[in-house]
């Protein structure tokens, strides 16, 4: 396998820092300590001990196999099984109370019907083995368990070899011979570890920033590969990029220029952090040329170890939108700090999900037992990302979602877990007078995925309704307290929060409804007409009575620099037909001004949407993309960035159009959804979910 260097690519800027981004950059170091981003050293000895007893556990287990087997005693004293690590805990990110992503190798005698039979079994009987979970029909199978209180997520892969060395390299192309496809899989966390920490100039520095990434991400909601945003491996991968892009920068300096970067990307260019090679052992890869579901992705973030594959396939427009405009928010606060007018702390300030929106949908599981809820509670977390696809999909994309990552629990309720979903209207979309939406069937067809779960139990319920922000329930708000005074919608824009200048109520109620009006295409007051399904048991349903409500939130729409950015794209992809490498260059003209929300319809995510008009096979978003078959001259490659900084933004990439615990690179196969091409206009017989969207001109005059 061909080895690649970070230098493949030319960096933005070699440039170092200045005293004053040393200043700054210890004032960042500062803050994520304080965070409590960093374990203490006890924490720190006993994974390790924890993970010296789980090798010794795998290797006495393999032994047992081939004992069982009926193996002679030399093979038997031979065999071996080994330990590697993935994920954060590999990359020197993880914090206090993290899992640990392990992967067991083991020779090929050593199945995987033996790592869930016999390995579980032993497993079990250990006193300090506790939460015992085995997921043996996901895409990456996997055990879970917490070991003397270490969370553990161990994988497993058989490699075509008796007798497993201790200096085994799964990094060689070679290990993925004569594989089964579940394996390739697990295999891959831990090859695409070892490459991200290779191709990144500066280990410490991009560990420091991928600390920050993180937080950043969590605290603003944006960290979640299960419901359409992004997970572990692909902040990583983005972050391992801007290190490339600028290799002697501290790490206060890239955390600016992930912003300023990823504020001016047009997905659905890919991020690729080396050129994508086809290999020699004929394992699927990447390739929108020849893939078709790879041209339907969003936002490509290609992990670099072969075979290449996009971790970032779920996600979808509604997520995409969010993620843009937290990219823009990052990038006007960072500006700030550099001119001394915002400190870190406003950049890692948490976003007000539950003030942000008018409308949300809410969604309620149940289960009898503790253990039928974390089995419930997994494979509904890996649905609801559906749910989004289903409603984009079913309004042509007007109807846009923002699923909260993660849980909201009732304390007077065991057993019983709700998630919430914002929801508005793309902006810039022009609703017709009496425009509807009906989405009952679509909620229905998710309600349908969802109760086909193979160890579905009659005790197992969800429940999907819509709720209105000033009827949340208290739960949802810090310590069960809802604030006293019902809080604007909160804008993505950060200008007031960085020191805007000061107007009067009335004033700011006036330009507030006019934004409102304006930038999202919503008047101050819309009706909104719904029904819902109460599956509170399977089969039930109960109507909900018409009432006016606000669908928009005040979410600003973001800008860029009054200043266009030049992108060149690079990559290098093999020929289908003959194997040659060819090099594909695409310039990217960014314009001054791009609207969150602009890639309107329905973009046919994997099973969930109509194939779409290809030209040439790359899809075009907007006449701005021009596909090149020549190399541009330097001077077609140099761009501006900002004003005072004329560097390329360069991705090295081409324009080209792909559960729980280790979602990471796990990609759903949903049931054939039902044919609801038409709901909008069928009368449904049930109870159902409608919003209805009042025109901008009769409200206006209406008022």
């Amino acid at each position: 396998m061909a080895t690649f260097s970070y230098c493949a690519y030319k960096p933005i800027s070699t440039g170092g820092p200045t005293e004053l981004d040393v200043v700054r950059n210890r004032e960042l170091e500062k803050f994520l300590a304080d965070a409590g981003l960093y374990e203490s050293h006890e924490e720190a000895i006993k994974r390790e001990e924890v993970l010296g007893r789980l090798d010794q556990i795998v290797k006495t287990w393999v032994k047992n196999v081939c004992r069982a087997k009926g193996f002679n005693d030399e093979l038997v004293h031979e065999a071996n099984a080994k330990i590697f690590t993935f994920g954060s805990y590999r990359l020197g990110v993880h914090g206090p109370g993290a899992d640990i992503d392990t992967l067991c190798v083991g020779p090929r005698h050593a199945m995987r019907e033996d790592f869930f039979g016999e390995l579980h079994r032993m497993l079990e009987e250990m006193p300090e083995i506790q939460e015992l979970h085995p997921v043996p029909d996901a895409h990456v199978p996997v055990m879970k368990f917490k070991f003397n209180g270490v969370s553990i997520d161990l994988l497993y892969a058989n490699v075509s070899l008796w007798v497993i060395p201790e200096d085994l390299d799964v990094s060689q192309e070679s290990i993925l011979q004569n594989v089964d496809d579940q394996t390739v899989r697990s295999l891959n966390g831990c090859r695409v570890t070892d490459q991200v920490l290779h191709l990144v100039p500066n280990i410490q520095s991009f560990r420091t920033t991928l600390r920050c990434m993180r937080l950043w991400a969590k605290r603003r909601g944006v960290y979640s590969n299960v419901t359409g945003f992004l997970g572990g491996i692909n902040w990583a991968l983005l972050v391992a990029r801007i290190c490339q892009l600028y290799p002697n920068a501290a790490p206060s300096m890239l955390v600016s220029r992930f912003f300023r970067v990823y504020s001016l990307w047009r997905w659905p260019n890919p991020v690729l952090l080396c050129p994508i090679t086809e290999g020699s052992l004929g394992l699927a890869y990447w390739d929108p040329r020849r893939n078709f579901k790879d041209r339907q992705h969003l936002m490509p973030i290609i992990t670099p170890a072969y075979p290449c594959m996009n971790s970032s396939y779920n996600v979808s427009t509604s997520t995409l939108r969010v993620m843009m405009e937290e990219f823009h928010r990052g990038n006007e606060i960072c500006e700030a700090i550099e001119a001394n007018k915002a400190s870190w702390g406003s950049l890692f300030e948490p976003f007000a999900f539950f003030e942000a929106y008018r409308n949300y949908l809410r969604i309620d599981i149940a289960a009898e037992s503790e253990d039928d809820m974390r089995k419930w509670k997994g494979w509904v977390e890996s649905r609801i990302r559906l749910l989004t696809l289903k409603i984009e999909r079913d309004t042509a994309g007007v109807l846009q979602c923002h699923p909260h990552p993660g849980e909201f629990s009732d304390k007077s309720k065991p057993f019983h877990h709700s998630y919430f979903m914002g929801l508005r209207r793309k902006q810039g979309s022009n609703p017709q007078q009496g425009e509807q939406f009906d989405i009952r069937l679509t909620v229905e067809d998710f309600k349908r995925d969802v109760y086909a779960y193979s160890f579905w139990k009659p005790s197992m319920w969800i429940h999907v309704c819509h709720v209105r922000r000033k009827d949340l329930p208290d739960f949802v708000f810090p310590g069960g307290v809802r604030p006293a005074q019902p809080a604007k919608s909160e804008s993505r824009s950060v200008s007031k929060s960085l020191g805007s200048a000061k107007t009067s109520p009335d004033g700011a109620f006036s330009r507030k409804r006019k934004h409102d009006e304006v930038n999202t295409g919503f008047s101050s007051k819309e009706s909104l007409a719904m029904s819902c399904s109460d599956a509170s048991s399977p089969g039930e349903t109960r109507e909900l009575k018409r009432f006016e409500a606000d669908i928009g939130d005040t979410s600003s729409s973001a800008t860029l620099v009054d200043n266009q950015v030049e992108a060149t794209i690079k990559s290098t992809l093999p020929v289908p037909a003959s194997g040659a490498a060819v090099t594909e260059t695409v310039t990217v003209v960014q314009s001054a001004e791009l609207t969150v929300g602009q890639q309107s319809g329905s973009h046919g995510v994997e099973d969930l949407g109509d194939e779409q008009e290809l030209t040439n096979g790359v899809k075009h978003f907007d006449g701005a993309n021009e596909l090149q078959t020549e190399p541009l001259t330097p001077e077609q490659i140099v761009g501006a960035a900002t004003s005072e900084e004329k560097d390329r933004i360069g991705d090295s990439s081409h324009k080209v159009l792909q559960s729980e615990g280790l979602e990471e690179l796990e990609p759903i196969e949903p049931a054939p959804s039902s044919s609801i091409a038409s709901a909008a206009f069928v009368v449904p017989q049930k109870p159902l979910i409608r919003f209805n969207f009042t025109s901008l001109q009769k409200t206006t005059e209406s008022t």
